[in-house]
Parts: C-alpha cells; sequence; structure tokens
C-alpha cells in the first residue's frame, strides 16, 4: 500500500466564523483506495502559500510512502534542506499529512486511532468552551468586553452541562507585545472573573485566556489580581519564544500556566518542561507535527506531573484528532470545544462530533471515525488569502 493522491481543500468558515475565518483540509489516497483527512494549522502565510507548501512537501516526501512510515517520514521532513530546528509553518504541513495518514492507518487495520496509540484511558473526555455570543439573543462579539453579558452566558453553558469556562478580555494583543498590562485592563478582567465566578459558583472552572502579550513583571501583578477567583489557569502570559520568562510567572502566582499552542514539536515543548513555566500543555494537533509527536510530547509532560489541554482555534478533523490523543492520555486535563460541535462545524462532516452534557465521547469507526462532506467544502472555498490569526500593526500604548 502506498501514497497515491493528495487533494487539499481550503474551506471559508462561514459566519459567525468561531474556529479561524478558513480551514485547512487535506486528503491522503492509497493506490488501493483508502483515504484519510488531516487538516493543517498555519497562520504565518496565506492560504494560497500554505496549498502550495502543502503540495511541495507532499511531492518530495510523501507521494508513494508507506502510510504505515510515520516515523521515517517525520524524520525526513523535519530535516528538510538540513535545517533539523522547529519550523512552525513546515510543521504545520507535517501535521495535516501526518492526521491523514493515521486515519489511513486506522481504517487500513479496522481500528480507531487511540487503539493504535495505547488505547483509551477515558471512555468521554471532560471539555470546554470560550464564551461566545448567543445570536438568539442578538449578542455580537462585543461580549467579549462585556462582563454582565458574559457572565449570563457562562451561566447558560453551565446549565448546558459545561464545566469549564473560558474568556480573554485582557485585549488588545499585538505585534509589538510584551508589554505592562493597563489600569483600566487589570480592573475589566477582575470584574469579568468576579461576575463569572458568580454567575457559575463552583460549577464550572474558569479558564483565563492572554495572547502573550505581557511581560513577566506585568503578568504577575495581573495574575495577583485574578488569583481570588481561583482560576483552573492562566494561559500564555508572555509570548512563546523565551519560557525563561514565562517560568518567573509561574514561580510568582497561584495560577497554574498553561501554554502551547504556538509552539511546535517537542524541542519547543522540552524547554516549557525543563525551566517548568507551565503545568498544562496546550499543543495544536495541526501545528505541533502530528498525533506521534503530540504523543511524545505528553509522555514528557506525565515525567513532570504536567497535563495535556489540547489546543482547538481550527476544524473538526483538527478537533477529531484531539479526541483520539485525548482519549489515550493518563495526564489529560481537559478538552476544547467550539460550543457543542454544531453549526459549521457539524455540517462539513457526514457524522458530527459526539457531544453530551460537557463530554465529548470518542468515536468506535475506524480511524478518525469522521468523514468530510466534501460537497459542503468545495460549496464553501475561502476566497481572501489572508493570514488565519490577524494581529494589529499599531503599537499598544
Amino acid at each position: 500500500m502506498k501514497i497515491k493522491d493528495l487533494k487539499v481543500f481550503i474551506v471559508g468558515n462561514p459566519p459567525p466564523g468561531w474556529g479561524g475565518r478558513y480551514f485547512t483540509f487535506v486528503k491522503l489516497t492509497t493506490d488501493n483506495g483508502i483515504s484519510g483527512i488531516g487538516e493543517c494549522y498555519g497562520a504565518t502565510f496565506g492560504a494560497k502559500a500554505m496549498t502550495a507548501m502543502i503540495e511541495d512537501t507532499f511531492q518530495r516526501y510523501v507521494e508513494g510512502m508507506n502510510p504505515f512510515e510515520i516515523e521515517k517520514l517525520w524524520r525526513k521532513v523535519y530535516g528538510s534542506g538540513y535545517t533539523l530546528r522547529p519550523d512552525v509553518s513546515l510543521m504545520g504541513v507535517l501535521s495535516g499529512l501526518e492526521i491523514a495518514l493515521w486515519d489511513i492507518k486506522g481504517k487500513a487495520l479496522g481500528q480507531p486511532v487511540y487503539n493504535l496509540l495505547g488505547g483509551k484511558v477515558h471512555e468521554r473526555l471532560r471539555s470546554y468552551t470560550y464564551i461566545y455570543p448567543d445570536e438568539s439573543k442578538g449578542q455580537d462579539s462585543s461580549i467579549f468586553w462585556n462582563a454582565e453579558q458574559s457572565a449570563e452566558r457562562a451561566a447558560q453553558y453551565v446549565k448546558m452541562g459545561f464545566t469549564g469556562i473560558k474568556f480573554d478580555p485582557a485585549a488588545p494583543y499585538s505585534s509589538f507585545d510584551p508589554r505592562q498590562p493597563g489600569l483600566e485592563s487589570i480592573d475589566l478582567c477582575v470584574k469579568f472573573c468576579k461576575l463569572i465566578r458568580e454567575a457559575v459558583g463552583n460549577k464550572a472552572d474558569l479558564l483565563f485566556g492572554t495572547h502573550g502579550q505581557f511581560t513577566a513583571s506585568g503578568a504577575i501583578r495581573f495574575a495577583k489580581k485574578i488569583e481570588q477567583f481561583d482560576p483552573l489557569w492562566f494561559e500564555e502570559p508572555t509570548p512563546p519564544e523565551k519560557p525563561e520568562e514565562m517560568a518567573l510567572v509561574a514561580r510568582g502566582t497561584s495560577i497554574p500556566v498553561a501554554t502551547g499552542e504556538r509552539l511546535t514539536t517537542k524541542y519547543e515543548f522540552a524547554r516549557v518542561l525543563e525551566c517548568r513555566a507551565a503545568s498544562i500543555l496546550q499543543m495544536a494537533l495541526g501545528r505541533v507535527g502530528g498525533l506521534m509527536e503530540a504523543k511524545k510530547i505528553a509522555a514528557m509532560a506525565e515525567a513532570h506531573y504536567a497535563q495535556i489541554a489540547p489546543h482547538l482555534y481550527a476544524g473538526p478533523v483538527e478537533g477529531a484528532a484531539n479526541i483520539h490523543f485525548s482519549a489515550t492520555l493518563p495526564n489529560f486535563l481537559i478538552l476544547e470545544s467550539i460550543e457543542t460541535w454544531t453549526g459549521f462545524h457539524s455540517q462539513i462532516l457526514k457524522k458530527p462530533i459526539r457531544w453530551e452534557g460537557g463530554y465529548v465521547i470518542p468515536p468506535t469507526e475506524p480511524g478518525l471515525g469522521i468523514e468530510l462532506n466534501e460537497e459542503v467544502a468545495l460549496a464553501h472555498p475561502y476566497t481572501g488569502d489572508r493570514l488565519h490569526l490577524e494581529m494589529t500593526n499599531e503599537p499598544v500604548h
């Protein structure tokens, strides 16, 4: 069995667009007709450039390969041009292709992917969601900075079964970070924590998100203001390039520090663990290097008593990979959901991901247990070429 064909789908995510403006799906097919689906999480270049990189990597390394030889493929791609160092764009490409190979392997063997990764440890996976607007009540994106509406929405999520609620009102963030948090921003974030804690009581954890916009001293100062509300984590308080600074934050607050969505490969995560910069790792499966690389990182984390909470701000294929990965982890903490996996996240799949009362239920079908609805994918082409995650180019004062 050899890999024969590649198809790339750049799918526009229609409004409200939770999970990103577009999704980059890859479909690999073998010479005996088995297909696998993967997803690349690429934010460094636009969709056209990412497609060219995917096609180039396929032609050089994947076409004609045995889909079971993932370790060999990983080393070849990682060492492309003898770079032998983490490259976030290249690893995003490899991640999607690697996930598709696992889907093929599972289908060829008649087994869910989690059975090929050590088997299930968890029959169901605790999940959390960001606080998103309730369109039925006329809410819009302003809810992200409205503490009263966010608290009301958090209470609704708890009634649905969620036991983890994430929010990040400490915006804005920019290419000119890190910086000190402003007093108005701190006051707003304290208000968010207070009102949401009052709304959910002890029925849900508060997950406080930031995007690396603070200096270590600013993050510590900020954390001391919200410690009283007992958040489960303080996410990415400092930029990702220097975990030594994040380690100062981890030592300066009682709130567990979480990080990882912008990191790639075991090598970058090893630095986080060695520095004791975070006790919760949030790798993005479509960026980190794929399922096998994530499994290696989780094993390192287990030896450091660190827990895993996979990141998801992408499509349901990366979400499905997260589910199989998480189901196998003794040190799994919580899974990110895009609400309850309804809307476009369910329309793009032939069978939606199963969410019940705050938990995701791993599938039993072979491979990833999902099938891309290609008619829907082709009916929603992404027509722009803007970055997946856009940041302001102006300094924040």
